[in-house]
């Protein structure tokens, strides 16, 4: 997996954190970090040691969106073709994240903002502290809600009419609605510590059974209850030829813990 310059990462027992580190800024992406984080989750397909990903934010806020300075001032030098090259740039962002197999947790932590809300959306799991306040504020620089897939992704999440409410008001989803609302898995203090904690335990599961999970809960969006049923089939049969399964037969039969390995 290539080495980011513009985020930092760190592996520890295959839980890869990518941590925006840019504080004095509330942590804004660039089109550079745009790119690193496309390559890096499109790097994590080809990846058997990347078990789990936790994305975060440095100095406590998650992410504050683009980068005012560097990102919005340029595009409104840009004509139609460049401003769709960027639209679809980001949005392969978002592309990148659901098509790794990996879990993807979100740790949030103060602002989540415009982009930074949207890769908390994009993410499989996301855990928040108290102090954390999600805007899916795209309205408010006069664009529309429909932006990276909110509108297809964050119903499904917290609802039709809740999404509705945050894309076209723009405001803040503060963290007990989120928690409520279902946004939130749960809230922490130390919502980065809970995530590894979380990342971890997900880590040492059957990897190829947990991608195929996140395959499964993204394609039977569009599947009947009936293709639901047979897809799953195909999907649980293809695990049972894994090692994995094997492994745990035979740490059952010997009253022993399986070891996952991901094969």
């Amino acid at each position: 997996m290539r080495t980011p310059q513009h985020l930092r990462m760190e592996e520890d027992g295959g839980v890869v954190t990518l941590t925006l580190d840019r504080p004095e800024r509330k942590n804004p992406l660039t089109f550079d970090s745009y790119a690193e984080l496309v390559g890096i989750f499109r790097d994590a397909v080809h990846d058997d040691t990347a078990r789990v990903f936790v994305v975060t934010g440095a100095g406590g806020n998650f992410c504050s969106g683009g980068d005012v300075h560097e990102i919005i001032a340029p595009l409104l030098e840009r004509d139609t073709k460049g401003l769709m090259r960027f639209t679809q740039m980001t949005g392969e962002l978002v592309k990148a994240m659901r098509a790794c197999p990996q879990p993807v947790i979100a740790a949030v932590d103060g602002i989540a903002a415009g982009a930074g809300a949207i890769i908390a959306m994009a993410s499989d799991i996301r855990l928040g502290t108290p102090r954390a306040k999600v805007a899916f504020l795209f309205n408010r620089v006069g664009l529309a809600g429909c932006d990276m897939g909110a509108c297809a992704i964050l119903p499904r999440i917290i609802g039709q009419g809740r999404a509705s409410e945050l894309l076209f008001t723009g405001r803040a989803m503060r963290a007990d609605e989120g928690e409520r609302w279902g946004f939130f898995n749960r809230l922490a203090d130390d919502a980065l510590g809970e995530a590894r904690t979380l990342a971890a335990e997900i880590a040492a599961g059957p990897g190829f059974a947990h991608g195929m999970t996140k395959r499964m809960l993204a394609m039977e969006w569009a599947m009947g209850v009936e293709q639901a049923i047979e897809a799953e089939a195909v999907a649980q049969a293809l695990c049972m030829t894994t090692q994995d399964f094997r492994r745990a037969y035979e740490a059952f039969a010997a009253k022993s813990t399986p070891v996952f390995r991901g094969d």
